[in-house]
């Protein structure tokens, strides 16, 4: 992975080896290590804490037995999420990956916590599934790629049984359900990974994946920002307020769906993706075919 620096957008580019391209093409996942430095790690979760321990609802999700607590388009919510819209190093990698004309899909804090004494390592919660169901109900399973879920992980999970999110490579071709052998709980090629603070999952809608039994005393602490195409609609807002669109740059208002350049003639999507000369520069594809 190499970088330079795009002086319109004042981003580095990150640029992926074309091993790592087809991996994530293959296997639907990849992992980027350090994406995260000590300093913005304690702020994220500084945010994430604060809101925990509010009373807030709106935007609050609470599922699978009360184990997960989150929140829902976290970036509007708290300034500690801004950053993460534009990373530069996790955009330039998404950009690779699924092409110039992006949007936010999500900003999902959620914090894991401990599983109940007594639960088996075999436990998961949620179970095996793809994201965006909507399409997939749609669609059938023969959904093409349109989101990449990029998941930011605050806490240790080098260990087993942490509560890391466990993927299934490979499973990004399937046009079925996947097959989980009989009195098992997971499919026959599964990784769980090994992650660090600061660490970075992502994988596709279409790669099959599911959470493991965490089986430590701590909270599992990420937020998962999830990109797709423009022509999709976002899963946790339609719009942004007024407010938050103040404190977003240009191309923070781009990935939320605003209008990048205003121009009286139509232009289909709304107007040029400031993300498509990034990549004419860097030498990779402004639309990028997937099969």
């Amino acid at each position: 992975m190499t970088e330079t620096t795009d002086k319109q957008l004042n981003l580095k580019w990150h640029a992926l080896a074309d091993e790592e391209i087809r991996q994530f093409d293959a296997e639907g996942y990849l992992i980027v290590r350090g994406v995260l430095d000590p300093p913005t790690i304690s702020k994220l979760l500084d945010a994430g804490d604060r809101l925990m321990a509010s009373d807030r609802r709106e935007n609050r999700q609470v599922s699978h037995s009360e184990l997960y607590d989150s929140f829902r388009n976290c970036v509007a919510i708290d300034d500690g999420f801004v950053p993460l819209l534009t990373n530069e190093k996790i955009l330039s990698i998404v950009v690779q990956l699924l092409g110039a004309h992006l949007q936010l899909m999500t900003s999902h804090l959620i914090y894991k916590h401990p599983d109940p004494p007594g639960t088996s390592k075999n436990a998961r919660s949620p179970g095996w599934h793809r994201d965006y169901g909507s399409a997939t109900k749609v669609l059938g399973n023969g959904v093409p790629r349109i989101l990449l879920k990029c998941g930011y992980y605050l806490t240790d999970l080098s260990e087993p049984n942490s509560g890391a999110t466990l993927v299934s490579p490979g499973s990004n071709h399937l046009v079925e359900r996947i097959e989980i052998p009989a009195g098992q709980t997971d499919p026959i090629n599964f990784v769980e990974p090994r992650l660090k603070p600061g660490d970075c999952l992502l994988f596709e809608n279409r790669t099959w994946h599911a959470g493991a039994a965490n089986l430590t005393t701590r909270i599992r602490k990420g937020i998962m920002f999830g990109y797709g195409y423009r022509w999709v609609m976002p899963m946790d807002y339609r719009t942004q307020s007024p407010d938050v669109l103040d404190k977003l740059s240009p191309l923070g208002r781009y990935l939320v769906s605003e209008p990048y350049q205003k121009t009286p003639e139509y232009r289909p999507g709304g107007g040029e993706s400031p993300l498509a000369d990034w990549c004419e520069q860097h030498g990779a594809p402004a639309v990028r075919p997937v099969s």
